[in-house]
């Protein structure tokens, strides 16, 4: 007599947590075990593990023929988290277990041999997507606290597969995952610890104001990292459902999310890093470093010394705040809403225009240097600051508590220009479209006449207009000003100096 088992569980693909249907079929025939359903080697694997967790926590494995299916079958499955489906499944096949019991549920875990349960990646988008279906998730212990980070879900977390199954059969009750969140304010560097450098601070107020991609070009030593190590300090706190993206992207590659609920990533790749470590990829795609730092900063310190290749496929992530990565056996999508701050020199030995040491490079290796950047990548970053080299004296000179320029102060105007773009557009003025600019980035025909003859005379793209218009706008909210005047689209402008250097 054939029985007939379906469990539910979740898959992993990109951000995403589809469902999938555990469907376990027990049929008179020789003793195996057929596992279908596109699964990897891990998941075939999960037979042999299976098998031993069922027999070590005291149950029967059926001496049948079973199939086991996982639908739908055109999507991929990896991992070890369909173990624990998989072995309720059986149990519920074979008369262990009431299949009536795991209605309302869904379950994921991998089984040791023993029948404990070991913690996967990707628990809290499985949990998202289960509190959407109004189901209760059972899985593994160590990953209960990630998953119950998002509102309104019901996790439950066990230890072993016994346990599981004396909670569906109302021995043991487990009990419920409560939310844990640190939220203990972050501890950033301040910027009253760069000494001078006061175009640079404001540069950064305005990046940090509109969510403009910054750059920062200057002589060794000049203060550039410590510049924009300092970034998410000025920056406003993410609200909930941001910090539930970041989490969810975290425990992708984790078993835990983010230890500090709230703050912003902040992501310093090395120069030596791959296209694949930044944006992402794999044979089964995962997050690169520009979705770990999604609704935060993405910081690459000497630009030019990245793979060429690397930096162009910043390019569309930087317009649409996504990136797909497309497979052979289908694509992943994963956020990428980042905000770029990265840091050169203007040549090879770092010392060109700096009037304290002389360049040692030839006309040519400061071209080719340049060149490393290209003209639609340079198009993208909205602020292009010097970082110029100081005085000696100007590092010894004391600056007061309540400067002007302290993370503070400056945090304290980045929230109120915010707060005026949200009321306004909903949005921050970087992430304005064509359209949106027509309507919150006006300008007079003075205006406009002062506009096209200053770009036209510069030799401006389309996409840099735009983006001066937007960065004119994050400086007219700075000031409170309803309307962009003209001293914001000269400044605006003052702050595209690669646009305008030679080479």
């Amino acid at each position: 007599m054939s029985r007939l088992a379906v469990v539910q569980t979740r898959a992993k693909t990109g951000l995403e947590a589809p469902t999938v249907s555990v469907e376990v079929h027990l049929s008179a025939g020789l003793p195996a075990l057929n596992m279908v359903g596109l699964p990897e080697a891990a998941v075939r694997e999960s037979k042999d593990r299976v098998r031993s967790a069922i027999l070590n926590s005291g149950f029967e494995f059926p001496v049948s023929r079973m199939t086991v299916n996982l639908a739908p079958a055109d999507l991929p499955k990896e991992g070890g988290r369909f173990d624990l489906p998989i072995a309720l499944g059986i149990l519920a096949a074979s008369g262990q277990l009431s299949p009536e019991s795991l209605t309302g549920y869904e379950f994921l875990g991998e089984l040791a041999l023993s029948g404990a349960l070991r913690p996967i990646t990707g628990s809290l988008p499985a949990s998202i997507a289960c509190s959407e279906a109004s189901h209760t998730l059972i899985l593994p212990d160590k990953n209960a606290e990630a998953a119950a980070l998002c509102p309104g879900a019901k996790v439950l977390g066990a230890t072993d597969l016994l346990r599981v199954c004396s909670h569906l059969t109302g021995n043991e009750k487990l009990s419920e995952a409560s939310c844990s969140r640190d939220e203990t304010p972050a501890v950033y560097p301040d910027l009253l610890d760069v000494k001078g450098q006061q175009q640079a601070k404001r540069g950064l107020m305005t990046a940090a104001a509109g969510g403009h991609h910054l750059i920062f070009f200057g002589p060794p030593g000049t203060g550039k990292t410590m510049l924009a190590s300092r970034l998410p300090g000025i920056l406003p706190e993410m609200d909930d459902h941001e910090a539930l993206e970041v989490a969810a992207i975290h425990t992708l590659s984790s078993y835990s999310h983010s230890p500090s609920w709230k703050q912003r990533p902040f992501r310093n790749p090395h120069h030596t890093a791959s296209a694949v470590a930044l944006v992402g990829g794999g044979s089964q795609p995962r997050p690169g470093e520009i979705s770990y730092a999604h609704n935060g900063v993405l910081f690459l310190d000497e630009l030019p010394e990245f793979q060429k290749v690397a930096l162009e496929v910043l390019r569309e992530p930087l317009e649409t705040g996504e990136v797909v990565i497309s497979r052979s056996k289908g694509q992943a999508s994963f956020p990428a809403g980042f905000q770029l701050i990265a840091a050169m020199n203007p040549c090879p030995c770092g010392y060109l225009g700096d009037p304290q040491k002389a360049c040692q490079c030839s006309a040519e290796q400061i071209r080719r240097y340049k060149r490393k950047l290209s003209g639609p990548l340079l198009d993208r970053i909205d602020l292009q600051i010097e970082v110029a080299s100081q005085k000696t004296e100007q590092l010894f000179k004391s600056q007061p508590e309540d400067d002007r320029f302290s993370s503070k102060n400056i945090r304290h105007q980045v929230i109120r220009a915010r707060s005026l773009q949200q009321q306004r557009q909903g949005k921050p003025n970087a992430r304005l479209s064509a359209r949106e600019m027509d309507e919150f980035c006006p300008l007079d025909k003075q205006k406009q006449a002062f506009m096209t003859r200053l770009c036209d005379k510069l030799g401006y793209s389309a996409r840099a207009v735009h983006r001066i218009l937007r960065v004119a706008r994050t400086l007219a909210d700075l000031d409170e000003e309803k309307s962009i005047l003209q001293k914001h689209l000269a400044e605006a402008v003052h702050y595209r100096k690669l646009d305008r250097e030679p080479g």
